[in-house]
């Protein structure tokens, strides 16, 4: 159960981690974008190759009070692009919600996606990796104790029916 618990995690966040990004609906500086959104379904902002522009600014408007949050570390590569988080979009509530991106210096382009990229994918690595290990240790333990009280079993039948 073990193993098949760690491979449904391993398949079901690689397969997220390869969508993760919308790079075919990219959005380049004062483009703005109309999205729709709701609490339950996180989306972040995502910024292709960062370090190419500074002063990097976004402006969300919609329903309610929403906001842009500061992102964890993560990073999100295509055969020959570096995407970084931006901004996680916090919603208050379901709608449409538009949204414009900005900097100096170079012309950024962004995309919307997922708040997890390929750095959070690694940290769930760990569960799908050890949950397999643990499962195939524990039936390795159970068949090794098993053999042993079997042998221990017959040894005490023999010796049982060779002393009568």
């Amino acid at each position: 159960m073990l193993i098949v618990l760690g491979l449904a995690i391993g398949v079901h966040r690689f397969k997220n981690v390869l969508n993760a990004v919308d790079t075919d609906n990219r959005f380049a500086d004062g483009d703005t974008v109309t999205l729709r959104l709701d609490p339950e379904h996180e989306k972040a902002i995502w910024i292709r190759d960062q370090a190419a522009s500074s002063h990097r600014a976004c402006d969300i408007t919609g329903p309610g009070d929403p906001r842009l949050t500061s992102p964890g570390i993560d990073v999100f590569l295509t055969r020959d692009e570096t995407w970084n988080p931006l901004h996680d979009i916090d919603v208050p509530r379901a709608g449409d919600y538009e949204v414009t991106c900005s900097s100096q210096g170079v012309p950024s382009q962004y995309a919307i996606g997922d708040p997890e990229g390929f750095v959070t994918f690694g940290g769930w690595l760990v569960p799908a990796v050890s949950l397999p290990v643990l499962g195939v240790g524990i039936g390795v333990a159970i068949t090794l104790v098993t053999a042993y009280r079997r042998r221990s079993h017959r040894k005490r039948l023999l010796a049982e029916h060779h002393g009568s």
